[in-house]
């Protein structure tokens, strides 16, 4: 058997991923987590008692990248089936006798990559965290700036009643904010050692193992723990759960700018350009290719995070294979929400919004978008039921004859119900309800400020 250096090109990532996430799972990089978490094990163990601090320190000096041919490392690695063996070999080879028979001292491969992840994890969670204000923040600009921006709520697809724009994405907003919550949290939990050897048990460490632990998690910046985690996988399932919920919020972002930018809605668009979106063949066309790309990693990274509830089906004491989907799909699914976090913060900070298309597609219908409204002026004195009958056949008149809905009520109510409606019609803009307090309560949220 034989290791390719040959990677597949991936067009998505290639156009719309993440550098900085990009190199935090980069081989350079985490060979270093690796080489980390093998220098402060010495480190530990020296100040524990189990080597001498001059084989810790030689130890040190030589965990670095200057030991490891990397070529060679991945050669040697699909002949023992994991890295980590040849990669204590040339550490050791960069030792004189002594030092070099402490390195990886009662050990196991997956304590030092299930330790370099964690380190990564926490890497990319405090990246994601990043790139999840910026989004957050451009869309609490629009927010902001539209408050009172009147707009057709919509369900089903079609109008429902009128709201506003900053209300609309207030709801997204709230979500950001929840979901800042949740990358902390993951942070956190992420952050864990992980040294308890070939049975989890630290039979090798011998008496001194907590200890170590402790130690080691502490020069590491992370949390220690007195129950192995070989085959527990919570923690890296909850990681990539949360990348792709990450990258959920910023596909229905997305989602909504692409419809709302639809020809025959034409209320939003992307920021514009020199053959921004443009099509080979159709010289009209300006795509909204920001928010495709972010719909794109955003069901990539939802399909993806299926494989790490396979991985914890782990049994006994070390994975038979589940453990190696993690190797593939973790990396993935950083990059994926890392890229939709990032595109979809670019296209809300761009966002080109069209009041006035908005205001005139309340009309769309001749203002059966106002039927709600209506009956709820006739409930007090008819009942809600009896209401709600007179404005549907109203609605239904309008509709079949292409009428406004006041004039088809004018019609159909008898005198009292005209003296219950009182002046029609009623305009889009009195029938918001608590829009832009919602708009102050979301960015409450996001600013920190409840």
């Amino acid at each position: 058997m034989r290791s390719s250096t040959r990677q597949t090109f991936k067009l998505l990532p290639e156009l719309f991923g993440d550098g900085r996430m990009a190199e935090i799972f980069s081989a350079e990089h985490t060979v270093l987590a690796w080489l980390r978490t093998e220098a402060a094990l010495a480190r530990a163990q020296a100040k524990a008692g189990v080597i001498g601090h001059e084989d810790a320190r030689a130890i040190e000096a030589a965990c670095v990248p200057g030991s490891i041919d990397l070529p060679r490392l991945w050669s040697e690695a699909v002949n023992v089936g994991y890295p980590i063996l040849p990669l204590v070999r040339m550490i050791s080879a960069a030792l004189p006798d002594g030092p070099n028979g402490r390195v990886h001292y009662g050990a196991t491969t997956q304590d030092i990559m299930d330790t370099g992840l964690a380190l990564q994890m926490g890497e990319a969670l405090d990246h994601l965290a990043g790139l999840l204000g910026a989004f957050g923040d451009a869309v609490a600009g629009l927010v902001a700036g539209h408050a009172g921006t009147v707009v057709a709520a919509r369900t089903h697809a079609q109008q429902a009643v009128p709201t506003t724009f900053g209300a609309k994405l207030a709801v997204l907003l709230a979500e950001a904010a929840r979901q800042r919550e949740r990358t902390a949290a993951a942070a956190r939990q992420v952050r864990v050692v992980s040294l308890f050897g070939a049975g989890g048990t630290s039979a090798a460490m011998g008496e001194r193992a907590s200890e170590v632990r402790e130690g080691l998690a502490g020069l590491l910046g992370l949390r220690t723990t007195e129950v192995p985690w070989h085959v527990a996988r919570d923690g890296v399932a909850e990681f990539g759960v949360t990348c792709a919920s990450l990258a959920a919020t910023a596909a229905r972002f997305a989602r909504e700018v692409v419809d709302l930018s639809r020809t025959e809605v034409g209320e939003v668009r992307e920021a514009g350009g020199h053959h921004r979106g443009a099509s080979s063949t159709m010289p009209q066309k300006a795509n909204p290719i920001g928010c495709e790309a972010v719909i794109g990693m955003s069901g990539t990274a939802g399909a993806l995070s299926s494989g790490l509830f396979r991985a914890m089906e782990a049994g006994h004491e070390r994975a038979a294979g589940e453990w190696q989907v993690e190797w593939y799909v973790v990396p993935l699914l950083a990059e994926l929400a890392a890229g939709a976090l990032a595109t979809a913060a670019d296209v809300a900070a761009g966002l080109r919004v069209f009041p006035e298309t908005m205001r005139a597609n309340l009309d769309a219908e001749g203002g059966l978008i106002m039927a709600e409204a209506y009956m709820m002026r006739l409930a007090p004195a008819l009942g809600r039921e009896r209401a709600h009958d007179l404005v549907y056949r109203a609605a239904h008149e309008a509709r079949a004859h292409g009428r406004a809905l006041a004039e088809a009520l004018r019609d159909v109510a008898g005198p009292e119900e005209l003296r219950s409606l009182g002046v029609l019609p009623i305009p889009p803009e009195s029938y918001t309800g608590d829009a832009e307090a919602i708009c102050a309560a979301a960015l409450d949220a996001w600013r920190g400020d409840t």
